[in-house]
């Protein structure tokens, strides 16, 4: 969601650096900018709109400060404007504050200030947060002492930071929210992200809950809530800038679509020997559940369905919730294993649901893209989807790789007759990729449905979680209506909403019962005259039924919905390129959703 970056040390440099690292952060989404320098006096800068917007803003603006703080913040209290956008400053103007996540108490927290005589300008939570350090200030105490009784009488999430004119450091916070320090020779950075400060440094510290930070031109000091300081591992980032640019592609989207192929490459490397059909994904321990569940959100929770799919059906009771119900409603676990499905390990309903999950005495697994985030650190095993790292807001290549991960976790903890085959489709499936890449007809299946007014999905068995996939990538970078659905249920009732104008996109692979029966619903669209576009291997006579059709390579039917699955992302991402869309950064939708 919204986007921190911060420096100290680089002088001069400061200002270039923190516009810099706000343009690194906008994969995740946000509708406004700002940015804060202090030295002996602090100047804060912001606006409502893009990076760009903010750098006009700035232009033959003198902004100095040898430290400093930017923020990108997705609106959660208040609509996007130049009053709400962060920072925010006290009654003084000598305190700037950034903030990321929700301070649930803020309402009574701003009520007390306001009747203590404190202006406010904003409609956000995080305001209170520079005033609360006014008060503290008044009463005698020194910026960090002052910040940490502040960040004491908060609850809900956070990840804050807070600089004072005056003061050479910045101090952040973190709770419920990623916070990341980065290391350089000569400079020590902060942000949401590593993304935001990797062109500077590979070297990161991941911050805990509770844990809290002091960052200066000398250096940098962890220490938690008491005070006391806590020595912190150093992590090398292994990926390198160039991977978060365009290389020569339109949108990041559609380079990520094209790295599918070495995405999953180093999703199965070392990890799978097809002459003795087994799979090693590392020093997990023995596993071997009895029973398993799932949580995830968004793209996630299809790849979690799928891959409850996979352990059903070697005789392991196993179901997917979405993060946000199950943590709300848990249900009876006994000693089954949770695992938490989540690209950036950040996310904030799938957190929670795995640590109900840990109240309740269950073993946890992380099935994430992003070494050291809270999910990989907080669950007692992870699992490395080794996608790399993903900027379009639309999740394609980290998908495809989550199927691939979850398809090593099912065989490396349970037993199939089928093991053997299965592996030789998984290390196909780079190659597959490659060539339905090379090939595909979306582009012309897009162009030819881009006015369409909605879209349906349909498929069985493992082609269900990628209808449901394909219907989500379709609404979320084209804004048009898109549905996705277990083939047998489009008759009952979403039959109404079928016309010449719904083109249905249908994909089954196989000539076995239920390929039939998918045939079966097509016909019952082809009746009511909707456009049927096929997604097939083209074992079943569906082409026959169909308007256009795109193809995939005959496989196993577990890599088979690998394949599905990019055929119907290219549909996507031509269709949003025809209409104009915003396709790396849709409206209202962040890459990392951090708040519940």
């Amino acid at each position: 969601m919204c986007g921190i970056i911060g420096c100290a040390g680089r002088g001069e440099d400061t200002l270039d650096t923190l516009v810099h690292g706000l343009s690194k952060l906008e994969y995740r989404g946000y509708d406004s900018a700002g940015v804060a320098l202090a030295d002996e006096s602090l100047d804060v800068r912001k606006c409502a709109g893009e990076i760009e917007d903010l750098r006009e803003h700035l232009s033959g603006m003198t902004v100095e400060g040898t430290v400093g703080m930017g923020h990108t913040r997705w609106s959660t209290h208040g609509p996007p404007t130049d009053e709400n956008a962060h920072p925010h400053q006290d009654c003084t103007g000598n305190v700037a504050v950034v903030h990321n996540g929700i301070i649930e108490n803020y309402q009574s927290l701003r009520d007390e200030l306001v009747a203590a005589g404190h202006t406010f300008h904003s409609d956000t939570d995080t305001e209170v947060v520079p005033h609360l350090v006014e008060d503290a200030l008044n009463d005698g105490l020194d910026p960090e002492a002052a910040f940490r009784q502040a960040v004491g009488q908060l609850e809900g999430s956070y990840a804050v930071a807070l600089t004072v004119a005056g003061t050479e450091s910045v101090f952040v916070a973190r709770n419920d929210s990623p916070l990341v320090l980065g290391l350089g020779d000569d400079a020590t950075f902060f942000a949401s992200d590593v993304p935001a400060f990797r062109d500077f440094t590979d070297q990161v510290v991941y911050l805990d809950d509770g844990e809290y930070a002091r960052i200066s031109p000398e250096g940098w000091e962890v220490s938690d809530v008491d005070g006391t300081v806590v020595e912190k591992e150093v992590d090398t980032v292994s990926w390198d800038p160039e991977e978060t640019g365009k290389s020569g592609y339109d949108h990041y989207m559609l380079k990520e679509i094209h790295e599918q192929p070495r995405a999953l490459r180093q999703c199965l490397r070392g990890r799978v020997d097809e002459l003795s059909a087994s799979v090693d994904i590392g020093d997990l321990g023995d596993l071997s559940p009895t029973g398993i569940q799932f949580v995830a959100c968004g793209t996630s929770y299809h790849a979690a369905f799928y891959a409850a799919q996979l352990f059903q059906s070697a005789g392991i009771p196993a179901q997917a919730f979405l993060a946000s119900e199950y943590a709300t409603s848990p249900p009876p676990i006994g000693d089954a294993l949770v695992v938490g499905v989540t690209q950036s390990g950040e996310t904030a309903d799938t957190l929670s649901a795995l640590r109900e999950a840990r109240h309740r005495g269950a073993r946890t697994l992380a099935v994430t893209n992003v070494v050291g985030s809270t999910a990989a650190r907080e669950c007692d095993h992870a699992l490395y989807i080794r996608a790399g790292p993903e900027i379009g807001v639309a999740a394609s290549k980290t998908f495809s790789s989550q199927l691939g991960a979850l398809n090593l976790l099912a065989l490396a903890t349970t037993r199939s007759d089928e093991a053997r085959d299965i592996i030789a489709a998984l290390r196909d499936l780079p190659g597959q990729v490659q060539e339905l890449i090379d090939d595909s007809d979306a582009k012309e299946v897009a162009e030819h449905y881009q006015d369409a007014k909605s879209y349906f999905f349909i498929g069985r068995g493992h082609m269900h979680p990628v209808a449901l996939e394909g219907a989500l990538k379709m609404k979320e970078i084209t804004y048009k209506h898109a549905e996705g659905f277990a083939a047998g249920e489009l008759k009952h009732g979403t039959l109404a909403l079928v016309t010449e104008d719904t083109p249905v996109f249908a994909t089954t692979v196989g000539d076995g019962e239920q390929a039939t029966k998918t045939v079966g619903n097509v016909k019952e669209v082809e009746a009511r005259d909707a456009p049927v576009v096929a997604v097939t291997d083209g074992q079943s006579d569906i082409e026959r039924y169909a308007d256009h059709v795109l193809t995939i390579p005959e496989t196993h039917p577990r890599a088979a919905a690998v394949l599905a699955n990019v055929q119907l992302q290219l549909a996507a991402y031509h269709t949003a390129n025809f209409l104009g869309r915003s396709i790396d950064k849709p409206r209202n939708l962040a890459k990392s959703v951090t708040v519940e």
